[in-house]
Formats: C-alpha cells, sequence, structure tokens
C-alpha cells in the first residue's frame, strides 16, 4: 500500500439485517473474548438477512498492550482482505489471549515484551502482516474514531451491548446466544 494511497478501514460489520448488535470489546480483556467467541454461531442463529453485527474496538488503559492491539486489527482492517483479516487479528488474540497480557494489569512476563514482539505474535498467531498501515499516522483517525464512539455512547466497560441503538446493560458475554437473539429481534 502505497503512502499516496487514501487508508480505508474497512467496517467490523457482518450481516446485513434490520436489526443491530453493536458489541464494544477490548480484545485482550477475558469477557470481552467469551462474546467474540459467540458471535459466529449468533449470526447462524439469528441470520445475516435478520441482523447486522458491529464490532466497536474499546481500547481500556488497564489491559497495557490495548492501544497497540486495536492499532493492528484497524490496520489489518485497511488490507485488501478488510474486516476478514480484521476478524483473524482478533481471533488470534482471542487464541492466545495471555500472551498478550499482564498478570493483575501490572506484571508478569510481558513486563520485558516490547511493542515490535507483541506486533509479531500479532502477526505470527493471525497470519496477517498489517505492518505497513500500521505505520500510517493516519490510522489514527479510525482509533479516534472508536474511542469517540465509545465515549459519545458513554461507554466504560468491555465487553457492552447495544441492541437498536440502545445501551443494554443487563446483557453479558455469560449469557447464551439463544438469550442475545431474543433480544436482538425483540
Amino acid at each position: 500500500m502505497s503512502q499516496s494511497t487514501a487508508l480505508h478501514a474497512d467496517p467490523l460489520v457482518w450481516g446485513h439485517g434490520p436489526k443491530v448488535f453493536e458489541v464494544f470489546l477490548e480484545p485482550t480483556c477475558p469477557y470481552s473474548v467469551r462474546a467474540f467467541n459467540k458471535f459466529d454461531a449468533l449470526l447462524n442463529l439469528v441470520g445475516e438477512d435478520q441482523m447486522t453485527l458491529k464490532i466497536r474496538l474499546q481500547s481500556q488503559p488497564w489491559h497495557m498492550y490495548s492501544g497497540l492491539i486495536v492499532r493492528y486489527i484497524l490496520a489489518a482492517s485497511t488490507l485488501p482482505e478488510g474486516k476478514a483479516a480484521a476478524k483473524a487479528v482478533l481471533k488470534a488474540v482471542a487464541d492466545h489471549r495471555e500472551e498478550f497480557e499482564f498478570a493483575d494489569h501490572a506484571r508478569g512476563p510481558n513486563m520485558d515484551t516490547t511493542p515490535n514482539q507483541i506486533i509479531d505474535r500479532l502477526e505470527q498467531y493471525s497470519g496477517i502482516n498489517a505492518r505497513a498501515p500500521f505505520d500510517r499516522a493516519e490510522l489514527q483517525n479510525e482509533i479516534k474514531w472508536h474511542c469517540k464512539y465509545s465515549r459519545q455512547n458513554g461507554i466504560h466497560v468491555s465487553p457492552t451491548f447495544i441492541v437498536n441503538g440502545l445501551v443494554q446493560l443487563d446483557i453479558g458475554s455469560g449469557d447464551e446466544i439463544e438469550s442475545w437473539a431474543k433480544r436482538i429481534l425483540a
């Protein structure tokens, strides 16, 4: 991707139905990972013609490499594979969450891990090389959009769920997908 080419992030949106399920995720959060791992089954249950799933990235500073990982996911979304590349990175983080996290958000093996080593892990586990777009300054516009959108909607924790435009604080990552489906289709 040449620096003169405009950077375009593919929206992290699956399905095309009238019912909208937005989920704000922090990629290394164990509860976000639990929710993320249910999305394909949810789309299959409800139907892509009945619902639209939108993933919003909610970077949180207590997850120490959160900003770096969110940036890499969004960088992946600018590749020709678009949201599929971003999803592959999200899946890689979900499958290897402990390798991107800190013990009690403050200590552990990652204290000696550099940002470049985290990027190496992201690339190795996902098979997605998003280094070129990761390095582009204008990627920050996409990161800022996710942050501003979260703030505008009063999002503080991950995961947070919005059904058809309304925040649903009583929906959780531990809920069965049938429960989510009922709320989405109501």
